[in-house]
This record gives structure tokens, sequence and C-alpha cells, in this order.
């Protein structure tokens, strides 16, 4: 049976660093289901093995891009697949490097099929150069979008009958330690979890957790994540300068039942970002039944349903917006509550890593077929 299985090759990212799409190329290599129905050869895209290494060219990422060009010129002369599936980077560096691998597979004529898990060809586009290579990468090929809301970043070179779409699931949360449980007295608690950039509205929350203090409201707020463009130092003076330095904490990275604890203690996440497309780490919260304040940006839409499992903000608020909702939480636990408890089902009917793994295979089989 094994031999009479076609072979996909796989480019896609693997940890470390850990962010949504390497998360998600993980899922993939360890799917039994997928793994049962296609032979598969995985070779790892990511240079970067720190975020801040991230759109920054040295000498070990140039020796490590050679290593990956040969190794899947090797592996194209030794046995073609019947499929190469690409986790594509759509701009930067990333995506320069992508089309030289992208070369070599249409050179061997290597059918493609590409998933993207970020956006941003609309805004570059317009550089004569990226037009060509977009045009050249996308001719005839399939592609999967996380969310339909992605679809207008590739309209301008993706016909639509030519795009999949598959929302991106993660494993299912099992509480495996007992957690403290909250007095009346204890403060509310807001629980920013991704790594630290001002584009991910790190300055906002703190902004809008010093007006919530000019109003007399109780809460802790914790940044979770690793230093990305805003260090630990900057967030860190911000916070003082603001008058923040007993209500705002900075807590690092956090793994394991750290990372747990962060999450079961938590009251409410907030993630007011402008560059997300599909945060994975929204899920996790919805998983542990927090109520999800975010920007209406990218997939996210598709994640929080407004005013049912949280709140959207719109790209022109801003910090006393944000402030607004959350104090709305602050004041209506029942809400809280019932926010939570939605947004935990609303995770077990859409994005659990089961449905992902089948919606991915489905395409895949009609792909390859």
């Amino acid at each position: 049976m094994n031999s009479e299985r076609k072979e996909i090759l796989y480019l896609l990212h693997l940890p470390p660093p850990v962010h949504g799409s390497s998360v998600v190329g993980e899922q993939i290599r360890e799917s039994r289901l997928i793994n049962d129905a296609f032979r598969g050869k995985y070779i790892n895209l990511i240079l970067s093995r720190k975020i801040n290494e991230s759109g920054r060219t040295n000498l070990v990422k140039i020796i490590r891009f050679v290593k990956m060009w040969f190794t899947l010129l090797g592996t194209l002369i030794r046995h073609k697949p019947h499929l190469c599936y690409f986790a594509l980077t759509t701009t930067g560096p990333g995506f320069r490097k992508d089309v030289i691998l992208i070369v070599l597979l249409r050179l061997f004529r290597i059918k493609i099929i590409y998933h993207i898990h970020n956006r941003g060809i609309t805004n570059e586009k317009n550089n004569r150069l990226n037009d060509l290579f977009y045009r050249f990468v996308f001719s005839k090929a399939p592609v999967i979008l996380l969310s339909r809301l992605l679809y207008y970043d590739v309209e301008a070179y993706v016909p639509e009958q030519n795009v999949y779409y598959c929302a991106n699931g993660i494993s299912d949360y099992q509480p495996r330690i007992a957690f403290l449980s909250k007095t009346e007295n204890s403060p509310f608690k807001i629980l920013f979890f991704s790594n630290l950039m001002k584009e991910k509205g790190v300055f906002v929350l703190v902004e809008a957790c010093k007006i919530l203090l000019e109003k007399g409201l109780h809460f802790q707020c914790e940044f979770v994540g690793g230093e990305s463009d805003v260090t630990e130092k900057e967030l860190t003076d911000f916070v003082v300068n603001m008058g923040l330095a007993e209500q705002v904490k900075y807590l690092g990275r956090r793994y394991g039942k750290l990372k747990e604890m962060v999450f079961e203690e938590a009251d409410v996440f907030v993630l007011p970002s402008h560059c997300d497309c599909f945060p994975l780490v929204i899920l996790e919260a919805m998983q542990h039944r927090l109520p999800v304040i975010s920007f209406a940006v990218g997939g996210i839409p598709d994640m929080v349903d407004e005013g049912v499992t949280g709140y959207l903000l719109q790209p022109f608020e801003d910090a006393k917006d944000l402030a607004g909702r959350i104090e709305t939480l602050i004041k209506n636990p029942s809400l809280k509550r019932e926010l939570g408890e939605n947004g935990r089902m609303r995770y077990e009917n859409f994005f659990t890593k089961e449905i992902f793994e089948r919606k991915l295979l489905s395409i895949l089989q009609d792909v390859i077929n």
C-alpha cells in the first residue's frame, strides 16, 4: 500500500522560532492523517532561529540558504514528487529567497500549491520587480488562504477558482495543573501574549491601561512574549513614564505550564494588532474561555465574533476605544464569562487541529489528483 501513495514535497516553516506558520508546519509534519495519505519529504524554509533575526541578512543565513538550495536540488534529482506544498512568504527578503527556490521547482516541472500565512502583496506589487516575481510565482498555481477576507491580497494574480480556503486549527487544551481560584479582591487580569512589536499594539495597550487607571479601575496587565522591534527596556521605560509600574508587568517568554498559567489566570485577552493575518494565539485564548479584544484586520473577523466572543476594534479606533471595551468587561463579570464560553464553543466548532487536518487533506487530495 505504501508504494501506491503519492509523494508530496513539503517546503514549510518549522520551529524555532515559534510563530503561526511554524506551528502549522509542525502540525503538518506530525499529522498521522496526512502522512498516512501521502509519502512526505520535508524541508525547513526558516533561516532565522530567533524572531529578531527575521528580515535581516547575514553570512550564517546565506550559508543556510545555500545548503537548503542544494538539499532541494538533490531531492528533485533523486525523485520527482507528485506535488510540492510550499509555505510561501509573500513579502520582503523571505519572498525573494522563496522565488529562487520556486525557479528550481519550475525547472523540474513540479506542480506547486502555495499556503500563505501572511499578507502584504497589495503594498508591494507596485514595485515593478515584485510585480514580475508575483506573476511568475502565481502563474497557474493553486493557493491556500486562511480566510476569504484575505483574497483581496492575491486577487491581482490568482483567479478565485484557483483558491482554497483553510482556517488554521490548534490542538485542544487539556488542563494538567491546578490553578488558584480568584477572590473578590483579585485584580481584573488583562493578557497580551505575542512578540513585542509596535504594529501589534504594545504601546496602544499601555495607553489604554493608563485610561483605566485614571478611572480608578482595579486591574493588572501582563505582557508575555519575546522581544522584537520593542525591547524589554523600551516597554518598561514606557510603562514607568506612564505611571503604571504597579499595574503593568512584562513576564518575558512563557512555555508549558507557565504558559497555561497566564492564560488560566487571565480575564481577557487583548491583541490590538494592525499587522496580523490569522494569529493562533487568539484561538488559544478562545480555548481558555477568554473573551478576545482585537482589531478587525486580516482574517481576525473570522475568528472573533463581534459582541459574541469578544470585541473587534476598527483600524481607526485608538487606546480610548480599547479602554472602553476592557472597562465594559471589568464592570460586567457575567458578560465576560458569556463571551468566554461562546469563544470556547466557536473554537470547538471551527478551529480544532482535527478540523484543520481534514480540510487540508481534502485540498491536497483534490490538487494532487
